[in-house]
């Protein structure tokens, strides 16, 4: 691999052509680290929560905070939580992973660009658990209007949220990038707080728009964020062999 992702095999490159826009080697891999206690703690609150909702003990309190979240019945509030959840459904859902990891390449930044292809591979650990779970979606309430689910291209099981967790890989990831790699920074602020957005308000969407219970989008937090950091734990380690090389 000593081919890939280094800067001297790419002198045409962005990254040569511009060098104050983006940090070094050694101060990407200086910022960029991450524990992986963190990832085994979200893990562990991940299996708490499966068995839960595996025995049907969070029906009621799902079903309150449903109904809680859908009551903030503002026009703006409900453009933003439409606007979060869009780019998780298809096709932009399976257009947009892979055209980042591309932008990437073609920016000479060839490693960082596999490893963002790779950490799209939370929409197989989606459909996995999601196969194992089989835990229904939320049902419009007809009686008392209670619990209102917006019609969208949607399929699979409610459990885990598909669009979390996939927006913990992919965005999550390119949030990591963005902190490591960019140097100006007005930029990097500007960059990765529009990323956490993201990132903090797809849950919150997803209840909103009553496509998941909360204990959805609660545990693909946890299980998106141990993906996350895991490959963020191999990606530095492959960066710093790489540049030693």
């Amino acid at each position: 691999m000593a081919f890939v992702g280094r800067k001297q095999d790419f002198p045409g490159s962005f990254r040569d052509a511009h060098p104050g826009t983006f940090n070094s080697d050694r101060l990407a891999i200086t910022r960029g680290r991450t524990g992986i206690g963190i990832a085994l703690a979200c893990l562990s609150v991940f299996a708490i929560l499966f068995a839960i909702v595996r025995k049907n003990r969070s029906q009621s309190l799902d079903a309150a905070i449903t109904i809680k979240v859908q009551g903030h019945k503002n026009h703006s509030f409900d453009r933003l939580m439409h606007v979060v959840s869009w780019p998780g459904f298809p096709p932009q859902s399976r257009l947009l992973p892979p055209s980042i990891s591309a932008a990437l390449w073609l920016l000479g930044f060839r490693l960082e660009a596999v490893f963002q292809l790779l950490a799209w591979g939370t929409g197989g650990v989606s459909f996995t658990v999601k196969r194992a779970m089989k835990r229904p979606r939320p049902q419009s309430s007809v009686a008392d209007n209670a619990i209102r689910v917006v019609a969208a291209n949607i399929g699979g099981s409610s459990f885990p949220s598909g669009h979390v967790l996939n927006y913990l890989g992919v965005y999550g990831f390119l949030t990591y990038l963005a902190h490591t790699w960019i140097r100006p920074k007005r930029i990097r602020t500007t960059v990765v707080g529009v990323l956490l957005s993201l990132l903090a308000l797809v849950g919150p969407s997803r209840v909103y728009l009553g496509h998941h219970w909360f204990t959805d989008v609660t545990a693909s937090y946890m299980l998106g964020s141990t993906y996350l950091l895991a490959i963020i734990n191999i990606y530095r380690k492959v960066r710093i062999r790489i540049s030693r090389a």
